[in-house]
């Protein structure tokens, strides 16, 4: 394939994860600044999309770029529309740069958005003074457990000493599930927690064991889930039945099972996965993938096509394989057992114990 047409699957792809994001923002519970940070990872995803058009103007046509510059307005367009009815009392509006009756070519250097100070910048995500919100929403910080307007901080609590080593945190007063700035801790979410799939984050976590599938399977999947900053953990996900965005994961083993998953500046992950269309990897490296382990198939995943080993890597538009990514040979793989029986927990085991059998950290 050339580049042209590997830039123009992978622009469709990343626009397609985009405005999966904007549909889901409907969901996403406005305390806490979930919703905000929701938004802001949206326009986040346009300015990669429209900085991957400035990128690829050297082997696009100029119509091609009319084309991509009108999808990436349309983007713009669907997010104010989304957010104008979720939050109606609200006056957000995302200015853009460019005039809307006026085509600006992306591939000239004068409108590269990373040379534009007025524009949106690859390094932030971000946009210079274009998101504006009046109304009672601010950006705030990452969700420090998203039950404050029920009264507990599931957060507050896991960080406390208990006499069990496995905390099983019940989240039954949530809506939505967040777990962050959590260290050395065994986390296994119970059935009771199936109310609060609304919407899922795991941030800022360092020597963790997180297993969120219980509640997936007995209740809804999670409509989307985002992982950032996690270091030398395990993470079972559970079922997604939208994107997983996983941001800033080094040295980890995830399982993971989603309809679309995006996976930015990781590096030395194990990710075993069943997802239902290509997996997108971007400024990753030492990314290993394999397919989803038995003991977590349900029947729907059973008999859905499984694309875990067909990865994208949208920073990599030469010929030939990726070097920033590979598959785990059988050999290489996690048995049964360290599922079945190790991840739920041994008696006795410490997390490190644990996380030592299952190879982590790193050595």
């Amino acid at each position: 394939m050339d580049p042209k047409q590997r830039f123009h699957r992978h622009f469709h792809e990343s626009v397609a994860v985009v405005e999966d994001q904007i549909v889901q923002l409907e969901s996403v519970s406005a305390v806490a600044g979930e919703r905000q940070e929701a938004i802001d990872h949206v326009l986040a995803g346009i300015a990669q999309i429209q900085n991957s058009v400035s990128d690829a103007a050297d082997y696009t046509p100029s119509y091609d770029r009319r084309q991509y510059a009108q999808t990436v307005k349309s983007l713009h367009d669907k997010l104010n529309e989304t957010i104008t009815r979720v939050r109606p009392k609200s006056r957000f509006q995302f200015r853009r740069s460019i005039d809307d009756g006026v085509h600006v070519d992306m591939g000239a250097p004068e409108n590269d958005p990373r040379l534009n100070p007025g524009s949106l910048s690859r390094k932030t995500g971000r946009t210079t003074g274009s998101a504006v919100d009046e109304g009672d929403d601010t950006i705030g910080e990452l969700p420090m457990g998203t039950t404050a307007a029920a009264g507990r901080d599931y957060n507050l609590e896991l960080s406390q000493p208990g006499a069990s080593g496995i905390r099983k945190p019940s989240f039954s007063t949530a809506s939505n599930i967040g777990i962050s700035n959590q260290k050395g801790l065994h986390i296994i979410l119970p059935s009771s927690a199936s109310r609060a799939t609304a919407s899922g984050s795991l941030i800022n976590l360092r020597g963790c064991i997180v297993d969120m599938s219980v509640p997936t399977l007995q209740g809804k999947p999670f409509p989307g889930l985002s992982l950032k900053g996690i270091s030398n953990s395990l993470i079972v996900t559970g079922r997604v039945s939208g994107p997983v965005h996983i941001t800033d994961v080094v040295d980890s083993i995830l399982v993971v099972i989603a309809r679309q998953v995006r996976i930015h500046d990781c590096s030395n992950v194990d990710v075993y996965l069943h997802c239902g269309s290509h997996p997108i990897i971007e400024d990753c490296t030492g990314m290993r993938f394999a397919p989803l382990p038995e003991s977590y198939m349900t029947g729907e995943e059973s008999t859905t096509e499984n694309q875990w080993d067909r990865v994208d890597d949208f920073k990599w538009l030469k010929a030939g394989h990726s070097p920033n990514w590979t598959t785990l040979s059988d050999d290489q793989t996690l048995g049964d057992e360290v599922w079945t029986k190790v991840v739920p927990g041994l008696p006795g085991a410490s997390v490190e114990e644990t996380l030592r059998r299952v190879g982590l950290p790193r050595e």
